[in-house]
């Protein structure tokens, strides 16, 4: 140990030379080194998007170092389906909120299993493979090239120390014992220094391995989080939807609590031109007063503008809830447009001789 010290202090004074590894070994070495790094980080950073509370990452990080397993946490979705369920129950789960929030507990319940599935996945497919880098092919190779700078340390120094017994020689005879000393002492270091260059050089090589290996990892870590977010989204389609059908009860409560506000349908329709301004609007029909605002449409007594209607693409399936909706197929063309007073969340459309009411969130507006 004495000797390597020496040998280090006197490389960093600049008064030792030292063994150069070549090119190819240096790119080698810093490559592992940036896999290594960013390996850290990307870890570091997913574990915090799947579980963004610190106290419960350490309460993991510490029950997978004791070898135990870790308990079953509810999800912030799950906890919110609770308290709504809760609520609903005490407000009366049969009063408009009531049955609202138990579509919407339902709903949150439902994206609470996702995130845990993804979660789940998550882990297993991508945390653990790059963990499992950093805790076994990384430390292995941290060993190795700790035993590496060992023997070029010791191959420097018995460079030195032949280099001064032939400088010796030169003076005086009785060194020539020394210089052969020295130099099978050279020979010894040399082949061990080149045995453990090896060794480190194909490890360092496997990085490329593990690159690849992390690539399928992370096309796998992408899938996991595609079908999560697709599944929400088709999640909160569905209770759009189920909230669509009845909302004509919540709006008929909500007026006969407050007919002032329902006194005033030209506020209400001001503000849907305003927040569709792109989608042409039907005059009102005369002698047909409130047939939006009452919840009620007769396809037959609706006309579309002159000009100015727009095509659309369905996105989705949708079942009519009524006849007073259009039933959609995934991929289809239909013409929409808007009327006064309308919810913005919907629109009038048209196939052919067909035509009633479709929501916008399974439509693709086209120009």
């Amino acid at each position: 140990m004495t000797v390597f010290l020496l040998q280090f202090t006197e490389e960093k004074l600049g008064q030792a030379e030292k063994t150069e590894l070549d090119a190819h070994f240096e790119n080698l070495l810093a490559r592992a080194d940036c896999t290594k790094n960013w390996t850290e980080k990307i870890l570091r950073q997913t574990e915090v998007l799947l579980q963004p509370n610190p106290s419960a990452r350490v309460e993991e990080f510490l029950y997978e170092k004791l070898d135990r397993k870790v308990p079953s946490r509810v999800t912030n979705g799950e906890l919110l389906a609770q308290y709504m369920t809760e609520a609903a129950n005490d407000f009366g789960p049969g009063t408009p909120y009531g049955k609202t929030l138990i579509k919407v507990g339902e709903t949150q319940r439902r994206l609470g299993a996702a995130e845990r599935e993804f979660i789940r996945s998550a882990s297993i497919n991508f945390l653990t493979p790059l963990r499992n880098f950093l805790e076994g092919d990384w430390r292995t190779i941290s060993k190795e090239r700790r035993i590496l700078q060992n023997r070029r340390l010791d191959l420097d120094a018995c460079k030195a120390r032949l280099k001064k017994a032939k400088a010796a020689e030169a003076k005086a005879a009785l060194w020539s014992d020394e210089v052969e000393k020295a130099e099978h002492e050279l020979r010894l270091t040399q082949t061990e220094f080149d045995r453990q260059a090896e060794v480190t050089r194909l490890l360092l090589e496997g990085i490329s391995s593990t690159h690849v290996n992390h690539l399928r990892c992370l096309h796998e870590f992408v899938e996991s989080q595609t079908n999560y977010y697709a599944q929400c989204y088709q999640f909160m389609l569905d209770l759009q939807k189920q909230l669509g059908r009845f909302s004509g009860t919540f709006v008929g409560n909500t007026e006969s609590a407050s007919p002032a506000a329902a006194a005033s349908p030209p506020a209400v329709a001001a503000a849907t031109l305003q927040a569709v301004p792109t989608i042409p609007v039907v005059p009102t029909i005369v002698g047909v007063p409130n047939t939006v605002a009452e919840g009620v449409l007769n396809p037959n007594e609706v006309k579309p503008p002159a000009s100015g209607t727009r095509r659309a693409r369905v996105l989705y399936d949708y079942e009519a809830a009524d006849s007073t909706e259009l039933a959609l197929l995934a991929d289809e063309m239909i013409t929409v447009y808007s009327l006064p007073g309308m919810d913005p969340d919907w629109l009038i459309g048209e196939r052919g001789n067909q035509k009633g009411k479709v929501p916008v969130t399974y439509l693709e507006l086209l120009s």
